[in-house]
C-alpha cells in the first residue's frame, strides 16, 4: 500500500525521541459501562433509547472501531464516551473509567483529543502554520519554541506531509491539499498535545480506499508505537483497512450486537449461527448481518435484531467484556494518577488568535478581499452618481440621499463577511470542544483583528466618494465621515457575528442579516420621521437602530456647517437667518429632521452601547451553544 507507514516505519519516520509526551503509560485502560441514552420520540412522543447499556474497555495501543450501519448510535456513542454532548435534549446514563477510576471533564480534556468528521481548518493556512499554531492554543508555555519546532517537524515527518508542508490546505478559490492529506493534518493537529486518549469521527470519510489505509495505518504505528487509546467509529471499511483495528464494537439500532477482537469476528458469528462466506470482506458481512433498516416488516426486522442481541449477551465475549472492567475498577493501578497538564497562557491566545486570523485576512481572498473589491466599486459608482453636487438648495434632497445609500448600503453589504466567520466558528466550536479556548478569547480576537480591515475600508470608501460627490469640503468634514462610516461598519459586522453565531447555517444568516439591515433601513428616520412612525416600530426599534445613528451623525457633519444658495429668485425652499442673503442655513435642514446638531457625541457613545451588546450577545449565545 503506497505511502502507508506501519508500526516499523514510525521510528524511522522521526516520531521517535523527538515526538515527547506520548511515551508516557499512565494511561493504561479506558473503560466505559452501562452507556444509555435516551431521547423522546417525535412521533410517539415516548421515551426512545438511542443507545442501550453499552460497555467496552479499550486498553493502550489498541484500536477499537465503532461500526454499525446509519443511525445506529454510533456518533452518540463516540460523543458520550468523550464527554461531548451526545444528542440534544437527551438524557444519558454512563460510567467513563480511567485506570479503573471515573474521570470528569478538566481531567479528561487532559488527557483526550478529538477529530471531527468534517475537517476544521484554516484553509489559507499552511500545513506546517496550522500544526503551529494548534501547538500554540495548546501547549503548555513552559514549552520552548525550539521544542515546538521539533514536535511540528516530527509530525509532518510521520505523516508524510514533507512535500506539503508549506501548501496552504485549501480555500474554495486556492487549491491546496487533497481530502486524504488533509485528514492526516487533522489529526496530526490533535496529536500535537500528546494526547494519550484519540476519539476519530469517521476518520476514512469521503476518502478511498488506499487514503484510509493510509490514515488508519499512521494512527495505528502511532498507538502501538506510544500507546495510544483510540476510538473511531467508521462506516465500512477495506478488509484491509478493516484488519488494522484491534477491536471492534458493532452497534445496531443502539444495542451491541459484538464487542471483541477484530480477529475473532468469524468464528462469532459462526458460532451464532450466521456463517460468514469465504473472501467476503468481513466489515460488510457484519454491516448487513445487523442492518434492519430494509427488512420486509418491522415484527421481523425485531426479531431479528432481538436474536442478535440475546446470542450476545449470553455468549462468554460478553462475560469477558464485563470482567475486564471489572477488574480495572477493582485493580486501580497506582499509576492511574492524571498528571497535572497546563495548556496555554489563557491571557495570550487572543493573542494567538488574532495572529492566525491576521494571516488568514491577508491571504484569504474572501475574508476582506472581495468585500474591498465591492465596497470600492460602491464607491465609484456613487461618486460618479452623486458627482459635483453644487451647494445649491435643489442638491439638499441629493445630499440627504447620498448620505442614506451610503451608510445603509455600506451595512448592508456586510453579509460578504458570513462566509468568514461561519469557517472561523466552526474551527472555534472544535477547539472549544478540545478544551482549548472559550468564547471570550475567540469573542476579542474577532473583534479586534476586524477593526484595521473595516477603517481601512471605510478610508478607501471615503476617499473615492466623499470628494466625488462634493460633501462639506473640509478635512474635519472628511474624517467625521469617515468615522462615521467605520462605526457603521463595525456595528454591521458585530451584527454578523450575533446573527451566524445564533443561525450558523450560510443561506440562513444571509436571509436573516439581510432582513435586519432591511429593517434598520426603513426606521432609521430617512424614509419615514421618527416623530411619524408607528409607535411599536419607533419605541421597539428606532432607538436600537444604529443606522439611525449613522444617519443623523451624517447629516449633522454635512449641514451644521454649510450653507446653500437658493434659486435664482431667492426664494429658499427652508427658511433661516441667512435667507436676506439668499442663502439657506444648512441647521435648517437639520430642524426640519429634529435633529440636535449637538448631539454628535451623545450618538458615538449610542453607536458604541449598540456595538458592545452585539458582541456580548454573540458571546451569549457562543457561550450558550456548543454546537
Amino acid at each position: 500500500m503506497t505511502d502507508s507507514f506501519p508500526a516499523a516505519d514510525v521510528e524511522k519516520n522521526g516520531v521517535g525521541s523527538d515526538y515527547t509526551h506520548l511515551t508516557n503509560n499512565s494511561i493504561q485502560t479506558f473503560g466505559f459501562e452501562g452507556i444509555t441514552v435516551t431521547v423522546n420520540d417525535r412521533t410517539t412522543k415516548r421515551a426512545k433509547n438511542i443507545l442501550s447499556d453499552v460497555n467496552g474497555i479499550v486498553k493502550a495501543g489498541e484500536i477499537l472501531a465503532l461500526m454499525g450501519p446509519s443511525g445506529s448510535g454510533k456518533t452518540t456513542l463516540l460523543n458520550v464516551l468523550a464527554h461531548r454532548e451526545a444528542t440534544p435534549n437527551a438524557t444519558v446514563h454512563k460510567l467513563l473509567y480511567i485506570n479503573g477510576k471515573q474521570t470528569n471533564l478538566k481531567d479528561f480534556q487532559k488527557i483526550s483529543s478529538y477529530v471531527e468528521q468534517e475537517d476544521a481548518l484554516v484553509g489559507s493556512l499552511t500545513v506546517k502554520e496550522t500544526l503551529y499554531f494548534a501547538a500554540k492554543l495548546a501547549l503548555p508555555s513552559s514549552i520552548t519554541k525550539r521544542e515546538r519546532i521539533i514536535k511540528i517537524n516530527a509530525l509532518v515527518t510521520a505523516f508524510g506531509l514533507q512535500g506539503q508542508a508549506d501548501t496552504i490546505i485549501g480555500t474554495p478559490i486556492q487549491k491546496g491539499l487533497s481530502g486524504g492529506q488533509k485528514r492526516r493534518v487533522s489529526v496530526a493537529s490533535q496529536l500535537i498535545t500528546s494526547p494519550k486518549l484519540l476519539f476519530l469521527d469517521e476518520p476514512t470519510s469521503g476518502l478511498d480506499s488506499t487514503a484510509s489505509y493510509e490514515v488508519i495505518s499512521l494512527v495505528k504505528a502511532l498507538a502501538k508505537k506510544h500507546n495510544l487509546l483510540v476510538i473511531a467509529s467508521i462506516h465500512q471499511p477495506s478488509t484491509t483497512t478493516f484488519e488494522l483495528f484491534d477491536k471492534l464494537l458493532l452497534l445496531s439500532r443502539g444495542h451491541t450486537t459484538y464487542n471483541g477482537s477484530v480477529a475473532g469476528v468469524r468464528n462469532y458469528f459462526q458460532s451464532q449461527g450466521h456463517a460468514m462466506p469465504l473472501y467476503m470482506n468481513p466489515a460488510e458481512f457484519a454491516i448487513d448481518l445487523v442492518n434492519t433498516d430494509f427488512s420486509r416488516h418491522e415484527s421481523e426486522a425485531s426479531q431479528h435484531l432481538e436474536g442478535l442481541v440475546s446470542g450476545w449477551t449470553k455468549s462468554e465475549a460478553a462475560r469477558i467484556v464485563v470482567k475486564d472492567i471489572e477488574t480495572a475498577v477493582t485493580i486501580q493501578p497506582s499509576e492511574s494518577h492524571l498528571e497535572e497538564q497546563y495548556g496555554a497562557n489563557k491571557l495570550l491566545i487572543p493573542l494567538t488568535l488574532i495572529h492566525r486570523s491576521f494571516i488568514k485576512s491577508y491571504r484569504d481572498v474572501v475574508a476582506y478581499g472581495i468585500r474591498v473589491a465591492m465596497y470600492m466599486g460602491l464607491a465609484i459608482m456613487m461618486g460618479t452618481i452623486w458627482l459635483r453636487l453644487d451647494a445649491k438648495q435643489e442638491n439638499i434632497g441629493a445630499f440627504t440621499n447620498a448620505i442614506f445609500f451610503g451608510g445603509a448600503f455600506m451595512s448592508f453589504m456586510a453579509v460578504a463577511y458570513i462566509p468568514a466567520f461561519l469557517e472561523d466558528r466552526s474551527l472555534y466550536v472544535k477547539e472549544r470542544a478540545n478544551g482549548l479556548y472559550g468564547p471570550t478569547s475567540f469573542i476579542i480576537a474577532n473583534f479586534i483583528i476586524g477593526l484595521p480591515y473595516l477603517f481601512i475600508i471605510a478610508l478607501l470608501f471615503s476617499i473615492v466618494t466623499y470628494w466625488l460627490s462634493n460633501f462639506r469640503p473640509s478635512a474635519s468634514g472628511f474624517f467625521t465621515w469617515v468615522m462615521w462610516l467605520f462605526l457603521d461598519l463595525v456595528a454591521a459586522e458585530s451584527l454578523v457575528v450575533l446573527i451566524s453565531s445564533l443561525v450558523p447555517i450560510f443561506v440562513v444568516s444571509l436571509a436573516a442579516t439581510a432582513f435586519a439591515n432591511g429593517l434598520w433601513m426603513s426606521v432609521d428616520g430617512f424614509m419615514v420621521a421618527p416623530e411619524a412612525l408607528n409607535v411599536f416600530w419607533r419605541y421597539v426599534f428606532h432607538y436600537i437602530d444604529y443606522q439611525s445613528y449613522v444617519f443623523r451623525g451624517m447629516m449633522i457633519n454635512e449641514f451644521a456647517e454649510r450653507s446653500y444658495s437658493c434659486d435664482s429668485d431667492c426664494h429658499c425652499i427652508y427658511v433661516s437667518d441667512l435667507q436676506d442673503q439668499c442663502k439657506i442655513d444648512g441647521k435648517a435642514v437639520l430642524a426640519a429632521y429634529n435633529f440636535d446638531t449637538d448631539g454628535t457625541g451623545k450618538y458615538v457613545g449610542y453607536m458604541l452601547l449598540i456595538i458592545l451588546g452585539y458582541r456580548v450577545l454573540g458571546w451569549v449565545v457562543l457561550y450558550m451553544r456548543r454546537t
